[in-house]
């Protein structure tokens, strides 16, 4: 018995304290007294090579390409000195390169199951650690599980994506979801939402959903699903709560009423379920677009979705679709927009759209501009376990950000204003088609 105690108490110490040399031929070692893990299934990101290379559930599995590139991303709330090892199966003699900041450095892999990257400093703030192989005598470079952090902090001053519940890596390698959701006036039944969405140059990476008018049962928006695809996105969820379109009774299933020319609709699911529409549409960043729908109930137990999208220099409104749903009885409500990415691939590059001039318009036709809005986040952002999102009000306009693990001091929850802009659309709703 005495000889297993003394085992734990060996494989205790080893956890929580380490002492290994800063560099190769440094003759001192400092000493860490505590250590995390950071799995790469769920901070780490492919940025060049093959799709066979691809960052698994497990981490890195197959790395047989030396034009391969692997990006793992942490933060710091203050700087820091640290050693890092990578965790993970290694054949003896194949070599990689290790970029850290400034800092890069040529390591040989050995059988231990741990490869030392030596020392660090680093500043407060995101880091990037950038692995690239470099010579290798068998199929692979290296298998690796897991990035090793050793700090004399304490080791909460690190943010990353922690574990997988709820399938966390998934929903952290895509990046946290920001919304902002516009304040609205008491009193009226809202009808119509109006707003102008605009994408900055190169904030537009495959992956990324815009959403202009979000509202209680649906969303409205638009999408890059490709290098040569692009969509303008309405879809309404079922009453009928459920991730699986055909589980959904029939007297609850979202009814299309119309849609316009070369407009896709059909059912979805995964993330709720109900009835889908796009228009495949080569949209770009830069140029301004409109977005309008409306929301009413038909008096017979049901509400009429409707939307309409146009390029804001163009003279006619398209219709996308125009859906009911069943067993609801509802005007505008939570008029809100959002940026998300749905490609896990792609959590690593920023995305980010301007909204310019978000009205509503009440039943009676009066319209109402929306002034205020209010920052939130989804589970990734509430978490901290990734912190690179930002949203509110900057040059006097609406916008999101997120994705690309940039510094950002955006707090969740937070209300931004602007005074009114008085730039009231002019849209004649008996000629919509």
């Amino acid at each position: 018995m005495k000889k297993y105690i003394l085992f734990f108490l060996a494989i205790a110490g080893s956890l929580n304290a380490c002492a290994s040399p800063a560099d190769p031929g440094t003759k001192e070692a400092n000493s860490f007294i505590n250590a995390i893990n950071i799995p790469l299934a769920g901070n780490a990101f492919q940025t060049a090579g093959p799709s066979s290379d691809a960052v698994t559930t497990k981490g890195i599995e197959s790395w047989t390409q030396a034009n391969t590139k692997y990006s793992l991303f942490f933060k710091s709330d203050k700087a820091l000195n640290c050693h890092i090892k990578l965790l993970g199966s290694m054949d003896p003699g194949h070599t990689i390169r290790l970029t850290l900041g400034q800092t890069a450095r040529t390591l040989v892999l050995d059988t231990k199951g741990e490869l030392d990257g030596g020392e660090f400093s680093i500043p407060a703030g995101y880091q990037e650690i950038v692995l690239q192989g470099i010579s290798k005598k068998t199929g692979n470079f290296a298998g690796i599980t897991d990035l090793r952090i050793e700090i004399n902090e304490d080791i909460s001053s690190l943010s990353f994506v922690k574990d997988n519940v709820d399938n966390r890596f998934y929903w952290g390698r895509r990046g946290p979801s920001v919304h902002l959701t516009y304040t609205v006036p008491a009193g009226p039944n809202f009808k119509w939402m109006y707003n102008e969405v605009s994408i900055p140059l190169q904030m537009d990476p495959i992956g990324s959903y815009f959403m202009a008018n979000g509202f209680g049962e649906g969303y409205f928006g638009m999408q890059v699903n490709s290098e040569t695809e692009r969509r303008i996105l309405f879809s309404v969820w079922s009453p009928f709560v459920t991730d699986n379109p055909a589980s959904i009774p029939e007297d609850q299933k979202i009814k299309l009423l119309k849609k316009g020319p070369q407009v896709y609709t059909g059912e979805f699911g995964n993330e709720g379920a109900g009835g889908q529409s796009y228009l495949r549409y080569p949209w770009l960043a830069g140029k301004t677009y409109q977005f309008l729908n409306s929301i009413a109930p038909d008096d017979q137990g049901n509400t009429v979705y409707t939307a309409y999208f146009k390029e804001k220099t163009a003279f006619e409104w398209l219709l996308i679709a125009q859906f009911l749903r069943p067993k609801t009885s509802t005007w505008y409500k939570r008029p809100h927009s959002f940026v998300e990415n749905f490609d896990p691939l792609y959590g690593y590059l920023t995305r980010k759209a301007t909204y310019l001039n978000p009205w509503l318009v009440d039943a009676n036709g009066q319209w109402v501009e929306l002034q205020e809005v209010k920052l939130t986040g989804d589970d990734i952002a509430r978490r901290a376990y990734r912190q690179d999102y930002d949203g509110g009000i900057a040059n006097n306009l609406f916008f999101l950000q997120n994705g690309g693990f940039f510094n950002s001091s955006a707090v969740l929850n937070s209300m931004s204003a602007r005074p009114a802009q008085h730039v009231q659309p002019q849209i004649d709703f008996q000629k919509l088609p």
